[in-house]
This record gives structure tokens, C-alpha cells and sequence, in this order.
């Protein structure tokens, strides 16, 4: 899974989504109403250096397979909108599959110089 672009975006999709969600849904909340500030403390310094590996992930899935810059920018706005990595990571990887299939399955055009 890490050998490609691919999987390791796919994988730091995930845990930078599930350390947001911890952060935000958990960690927030203990903070302010228990007065209990490590979980929001930790999580929180995890999910930032993570966040920035997440980004350079996502700038290398944009340059291996060309993509447009506003997938990019909606793939890293993804990572700090709870739950919304998860949704833009299946978006991503069904369009690159797709876009595989598109291209395997359609031969190239090559011009011939034989009539």
C-alpha cells in the first residue's frame, strides 16, 4: 500500500481524518468542559506535524498523476474539515481508477506511415 502515491495518500488520508476527528469530537470538549487539556495537547500536535506530511502527500499525488490544482487545494482543505478527508480520499482514488481503466482500456492512436 505505501509503494505507490497512492496508497500513502490514501493511508495518511485516513489518519490524519481520524486524528481530527479525536481532536475535535474528543479532545476539544475535555479541554474546555473537563478541564483535561493533554488529549487536545498531543492530539493536536500529532495531527499538525501529520498534516503537513499529509500535504506533501498530496502534492505528489498532483504531480505523478497531473492533476488540477483545485483537486489539490480541495485535498488539502480536506485534512482540517472533520470527516471530510475520509469522503475526498474514496473521491480521489475512484477518479485515478477510473481514469486507469480509461486509459487502459482504450488503445493509443498511433499514426502509421503504411497505407
Amino acid at each position: 500500500m505505501l509503494k505507490t502515491p497512492l496508497g500513502r495518500y490514501r493511508l495518511l488520508a485516513y489518519v490524519v481524518g481520524v486524528g481530527l476527528v479525536v481532536l475535535v469530537f474528543a479532545g476539544v470538549p475535555l479541554q474546555h468542559w473537563a478541564h483535561f487539556p493533554y488529549i487536545a495537547k498531543y492530539v493536536g500536535m500529532l495531527h499538525g506535524f501529520l498534516y503537513i506530511v499529509y500535504c506533501v502527500t498530496c502534492l505528489e499525488l498532483v504531480l505523478r498523476y497531473r492533476l488540477h490544482l483545485v483537486r489539490l487545494l480541495l485535498m488539502a482543505a480536506a485534512g482540517f474539515v472533520p470527516f471530510l478527508s475520509f469522503v475526498m480520499e474514496r473521491k480521489t482514488t475512484h477518479f485515478l481508477e477510473a481514469r486507469e481503466v480509461a486509459m487502459t482500456a482504450s488503445p493509443a492512436s498511433v499514426p502509421t506511415s503504411a497505407k
